[in-house]
């Protein structure tokens, strides 16, 4: 009883302690960073006490956790998912510290960690010969906990089908609210084209960002309403509903790249019930080098460079889509103007390349100027616009390839499990899993957001969610189909 009453007593005054000294801390330097100390105090006992549960509170600040600056314009974090991540990582040092064969053995011998290891493993390289040595270590700190929290947490969490209809709910709850504010701020320009930037933050870094995650979310939406029952009539109408706002949705982020990648997600849907999955990368790949090949030869490509006085941005989504297709775009003419310079930059370090995160500092010599337009100042320091290249400049060939790879091998496997599956529940939550993947996949051939804490945790947590899935497909006891919920 003593023991007891003294252990209240030491757990009162370290809560008091925390709470003052975070206070103190934010009255002397007007820094909301102290204010988070009881948090990170409460979520460390969390933790201690039953990680699981920190881990569905993990995923339900993702799609609410703002980016923030900590100290001064120093350091800058998003909370509160990032600093949870932190703690993830620590938490499976130690583990894996004290049993190296916490991993079982069944997920080294999956595909697609393989090819996840070996990234990790080719990522060490680029970093040892990198030109900008602290952003690259940094940029390596960051992939280590993104792994850790993303696809090597997940095959201790999701076990049983509760666990996957309740990441659903925990990811879509906090998701719509954050779209309900951003679509009533929109409504206060009257949904202008030119306006969204000034809608989504602070809770998205731009509207690329937010027009990725929903895009990537939106079809296991579609699968969680394929799989309830028709005799839940409101459930089934709330997901109906749910599919109708996010249409429109998606459609006022004005980002086209979130539209090409719902209907792609379609596409591999319907590649995956046709059986012909296999070859949709190597199809996409052909096409791929055929257009490089050709815009090379000759030098072809010089004859589309944009004209500077007409290049620019529109006031109307309309005036945007055809300036897209008539080459006058801006944002378009720029991706090509960075592409251009990343070739060249790939040419003096192919194996290597600059480093991770050092692109910025380096591909201004290397570009042509008569594809620059009135953006090619880059003030915001943003990069490549498409992973393939950010992966080629940053990390050399070999990284770019098992990029490459990883794809294939995601779409293989995920057809392969598909049909593994007797269970009806298990065959939709693949599907839903790769559709993800594959939204992903494509929003990110134009631009490079899979390093950012929401877009990278969908990402990871597709593959990591196929990984598992594989595991349970190879189970003979896997039956009795259980739908939502």
């Amino acid at each position: 009883m003593k023991e007891a009453l003294l252990t209240s007593k030491v757990g009162t005054i370290g809560a008091l302690t925390i709470l003052f000294g975070s206070l103190l801390g934010y009255f002397i330097t007007y820094n909301y960073a102290f204010l988070l100390l009881p948090f990170v105090a409460l979520m460390g006992a969390i933790t201690l006490l039953n990680w699981k549960l920190t881990y569905w509170i993990f995923l339900f600040s993702i799609p609410i956790s703002i980016h923030l600056y900590l100290l001064g314009t120093s350091f800058s974090t998003s909370l509160p998912d990032e600093p949870i991540m932190w703690m993830f990582l620590l938490m499976f040092i130690l583990l894996y510290a004290h049993n190296p064969k916490i991993l079982p053995e069944w997920w080294w011998r999956n595909p697609i960690v393989l090819v996840v290891v070996l990234q990790f493993l080719w990522l060490l390289v680029p970093v040892i010969f990198s030109n900008e040595t602290l952003f690259s270590i940094k940029f390596l700190i960051a992939k280590s906990w993104f792994l850790v929290a993303f696809f090597i947490l997940p095959i201790f969490v999701f076990r049983e089908k509760k666990d996957f209809k309740k990441a659903f709910w925990i990811l879509l709850v906090p998701m719509l609210v954050t779209m309900l504010i951003i679509m009533y701020r929109h409504k206060g320009y009257s949904f202008n084209f030119r306006k969204i930037e000034q809608s989504i933050h602070p809770i998205y870094y731009n509207h690329v960002e937010y027009s990725t995650v929903i895009s990537m979310f939106f079809p296991v939406v579609c699968m969680a309403f394929l799989l309830t029952r028709r005799i839940n009539v409101w459930l089934k109408a709330g997901l109906f509903l749910t599919i109708l706002f996010f249409l429109p949705t998606i459609y006022l982020t004005y980002a086209r790249a979130a539209m090409l990648a719902v209907i792609f997600a379609a596409g591999i849907y319907v590649a995956i019930r046709l059986k012909m999955v296999n070859w949709v990368m190597p199809v996409f790949y052909a096409s791929m080098i055929a257009l490089v090949v050709f815009m090379v030869n000759n030098n072809k490509y010089i004859e589309f460079r944009p004209n500077y006085e007409r290049t620019y941005m529109h006031n109307s989504f309309s005036d945007h889509m055809i300036a897209t297709f008539r080459g006058r775009d801006m944002s378009s003419m720029e991706r090509v103007y960075r592409w251009i310079a990343a070739a060249r930059m790939s040419q003096e370090r192919p194996i290597t390349g600059y480093g991770p995160n050092s692109f910025y500092y380096y591909y201004k010599p290397h570009a042509v100027s008569m594809f620059r337009t009135y953006v090619s100042r880059n003030k915001e320091k943003s990069t490549t616009h498409n992973y393939y290249i950010f992966m080629l400049v940053g990390q050399g060939w070999p990284a770019t390839i098992l990029y490459a790879i990883l794809v294939v091998v995601a779409f293989h496997q995920a057809q392969k499990i598909y049909y593994r599956f007797q269970d009806k529940f298990y065959k939709q939550v693949t599907m839903a899993a790769i559709m993800m993947f594959a939204a992903g996949f494509i929003n990110n051939f134009f631009s490079e957001l899979i390093e950012t804490h929401k877009v990278g945790a969908l990402f990871y947590l597709s593959l990591a969610l196929l990984v598992i899935l594989d595991r349970k497909s190879r189970t003979p006891s896997q039956s009795n189909a259980e739908v939502l919920p």
